[in-house]
């Protein structure tokens, strides 16, 4: 079980919160491994809470749009570093490229 679900002494909503945070401050940190990770404890805050009779819904309800929003912004990073990755790749492709045709004029004239 995930540390933010084995904590007892949290709400249901509270639980829900700890998890936007942690997963909120690896985004920052652009720790993708925890993102993951912490991917994994979101869903989980969300099957929970789920399945929690007598909550209150307002509450639940913000929370879970906070979670929602987060998301949103946690794709959209993604997405920006993937192209920003796949932009270095085509670059570095050019480059390759560009220096094995100078590699070849220029052992041509030797």
């Amino acid at each position: 079980m995930s540390p933010i679900l084995d904590d007892s002494d949290l709400s249901v909503s509270q639980r829900v919160s700890a998890a936007r945070a942690a997963l909120a401050d690896a985004l920052a940190r652009e720790d993708w491994e925890a993102v993951g990770a912490l991917d994994v404890e979101c869903r989980a805050c969300v099957e929970a809470v789920l399945g929690e009779p007598g909550l209150d819904r307002e509450k639940l309800r913000d929370d879970l749009e906070g979670l929602l929003e987060l998301y949103r912004s946690l794709v959209a990073d993604v997405s920006e570093a993937r192209q920003a990755i796949a932009r270095e790749m085509s670059e570095y492709r050019k480059s390759t490229s560009q220096a094995k045709v100078y590699s070849l004029f220029s052992g041509a004239r030797r």
